[in-house]
């Protein structure tokens, strides 16, 4: 990948360690209300957009409490999450340290809110090394268009082919893969059965972030 000018990085599975909070936090939810998460919960909520969610628990679990409560609940546990808790994934600092000293621009396109994320790479101490932080909400758009990861390209100012991106999750390497970026994909629990797929679609595959250095 010598030819690489640019590099664009995904945040949840791929920087930071923060699967898990995702897959757990509607369990995490509905147990500080009282309630007992039914078996399945995660495979019934993958069907529904966030938005829908707050509506599901309510006619699924009886909650009483409204929508925006609802939502506002879940929101709050986020952000315990990102504000104090989210990690690094191995190697993180130490691949972004050697980017930048080979001049590569770098930016952020992740799915998740700036309101979110931002506070934990502050935290984190990797914020510096970005020169945006692009979101899909912002963008209006979600990963599986390819319209995020060309406006990143497009702030870095290098070409498709000569920005590499780094992502942990099918979906959203076979949205860069088609648009033409070549595509990083980091090891992540989260991919299960998907893990073959990713590494047949992906040009380098990091067990670990820390392999891209060898």
């Amino acid at each position: 990948m010598e030819n690489i000018k640019g590099a664009i990085f995904d945040i949840d599975g791929t920087l930071l360690d923060s699967m898990p909070a995702w897959d757990n936090v509607a369990a995490d939810f509905l147990k500080s209300r009282g309630v007992t998460p039914k078996p399945g919960l995660n495979d019934g909520m993958r069907k529904l957009g966030g938005h829908q969610i707050p509506a599901y628990f309510k006619a699924e679990y009886g909650l009483h409490e409204s929508e925006e409560g609802i939502q506002a609940g879940i929101r709050a546990l986020l952000a315990e999450f990102y504000f104090h808790k989210a990690q690094l994934k191995d190697g993180a600092i130490q691949v972004l340290e050697a980017l930048r000293g080979r001049g590569i621009k770098m930016c952020v396109a992740t799915a998740t809110e700036r309101e979110l994320v931002e506070p934990a790479l502050r935290r984190c101490g990797i914020l510096p090394y970005f020169g945006r932080v692009f979101t899909c909400p912002e963008e209006q758009t979600h990963k599986s268009d390819p319209d995020i990861y060309l406006s990143a390209a497009k702030f870095l100012g290098t070409e498709v082919s000569d920005t590499l991106v780094f992502e942990d999750a099918l979906y959203a390497i076979r949205t860069a893969k088609t648009a033409g970026f070549p595509v990083a994909a980091v090891y992540d629990l989260s991919a299960g059965h998907r893990e073959a797929e990713i590494r047949r679609l992906c040009d380098v595959y990091l067990e670990s972030l820390i392999d891209f250095l060898t």
